[in-house]
């Protein structure tokens, strides 16, 4: 009623009364629903018509701390302590203003101090469990949302934070001895279940954690986040058929999501039903075409199918959305090769090069590729850059050799041929599948026989 009556007075540009508590519940109402403005006229209209009231200039105080008018916030602050020095609000946005400017710790020993003039201490503590947060300090910070779980057991915001904080510190079997008390006292708590079974798959107890997901499933029919991990579970138990199931009441509990497809097409994959996993991986880029990810599993499922153009079409996509995903553009320039596309394997494998990926893989797929499209050049200096990395690898070696030789620099291509025999002499053949012509001169076939002979 106050707030039609208030929205009534806007429209009109009358003035109505309102006594000081409707006032704060019209702030609150606007704060709790982001009307900003709103919020602000109530308090400059609620201060004409009660300057005195110590609530509603506290709720000026937060409406300019929200906007970051801190001094003028501290400012107002100074003036109500003047006249109600204990009143708790004005600790909570002391301290609210300390957070700020990022001097936690003065706003802790204020959140400190203020607990003996607040009868509901249970706020306070979650404050003060959240500055401890910010100062990375995970045990206080725990001890403190504790003290918030012990005065209320579906505190699940500071059940949360709790565990948040045994994650941090890397203790997963605390969390679990933790979370086994509570669910002690409150064993029909879902969420607990959830975070327990967490704790149980970070540790890789798979079937401790599948037992707490069906606890958190069992309590709440609709718990999505409890189907999800246990979906996951079963998947590392290679139960893929159970998972596929679980990730399928998802998608009937709320609208459907891409990862849900992707992971059910994961399933589907490791159960050897390609086309199926293709499936819903069409389903999760239509519900989301900017996921890269499922674009590459469409890529890769058609690649292992060795359907090349519509592999090379899905890693287009994936491209267009991460161009410096090195592993993308490995891929197109394997799907390129297959398809007889040299001079698009060229440029993918120069990218992944310029993008920092200085697998000698790339070097010598590069090297092997510009050697067939007659670039010896080109070819040679690929190689060349590669053995600044590679220093004692036979394959650049024997690639160096032959190239070496076409280009007619044959005391060269003799040098790296001996390189390449002393580190790997087994792999010799490489020089006849690439560079037969070198492979069948006279001066090649003594060394590689001489050297033959050395090592028997």
């Amino acid at each position: 009623m106050s707030i039609s009556k208030f929205e009534s007075m806007l429209k009109t540009n009358e003035v109505y009364f309102f006594d000081a508590v409707e006032f704060e519940t019209i702030i609150e109402h606007y704060l709790n629903i982001g009307k900003q403005s709103l919020a602000k006229k109530a308090v400059q209209l609620g201060l004409e018509q009660h300057p005195s009231s110590i609530q509603l200039k506290l709720m000026k105080v937060e409406i300019l701390i929200f906007e970051d008018q801190l001094h003028e916030a501290i400012k107002m602050l100074s003036n109500i302590e003047a006249v109600e020095p204990h009143n708790d609000e004005v600790f909570i946005q002391k301290a609210i203003i300390l957070s700020k400017k990022k001097k936690h710790t003065e706003a802790i020993a204020i959140l400190k101090e203020s607990l003996q003039y607040i009868e509901d201490p249970s706020d306070v503590w979650s404050m003060i469990g959240m500055e401890y947060l910010y100062l990375d300090d995970f045990e206080n910070a725990r001890l403190n949302f504790a003290k918030c779980i012990e005065v209320d057991y579906e505190d699940y915001s500071s059940l949360y934070n709790i565990v948040y904080c045994f994650d941090m510190e890397g203790s997963h079997k605390d969390a679990i001895k933790f979370l086994n008390a509570y669910l002690d006292k409150n064993p029909y708590c879902e969420v607990a279940w959830h975070q327990l079974g967490k704790q149980y798959f970070e540790l890789g107890m798979y079937k401790e954690a599948l037992t707490a997901f069906d606890y958190a499933v069992l309590i709440d029919d609709s718990f999505i986040g409890g189907y999800l991990e246990k979906a996951k579970t079963l998947e590392e138990l290679n139960r893929y058929e159970e998972a596929i199931e679980n990730y399928l009441v998802t998608l009937e509990l709320d609208d459907p999501t891409a990862y849900a497809y992707i992971r059910i097409g994961e399933c589907y994959e490791k159960l050897n039903n390609t086309q199926t996993a293709i499936h819903f991986y069409k389903k999760a880029v239509h519900e989301d075409p900017l996921l890269d990810r499922g674009w590459i599993l469409l890529t890769n499922a058609c690649y292992n199918q060795e359907n090349y153009q519509k592999a090379l079409y899905y890693i287009n996509k994936a491209i267009h959305i991460d161009e410096a995903n090195v592993l993308y553009w490995r891929r197109y320039g394997d799907i390129n090769l297959k398809l007889n596309f040299y001079e698009e394997s060229v440029k993918a494998f120069k990218t992944c090069l310029s993008l920092g990926d200085k697998e000698i893989e790339i070097y010598v797929a590069l090297a092997d590729i510009l050697l067939f499209l007659g670039e010896f050049n080109e070819a040679l200096k690929v190689l060349i850059q590669a053995k600044k990395t590679y220093k004692e690898f036979a394959e650049i070696e024997y690639r160096l050799c032959g190239l070496f030789m076409i280009l007619g620099k044959e005391e060269y291509s003799i040098t790296h041929l001996k390189n390449a025999l002393a580190i790997d002499f087994e792999y010799y053949t490489i020089i006849k599948e690439l560079y037969p012509s070198v492979f069948e001169k006279n001066s090649i076939q003594k060394i590689i026989s001489n050297y033959d002979k050395a090592v028997q």
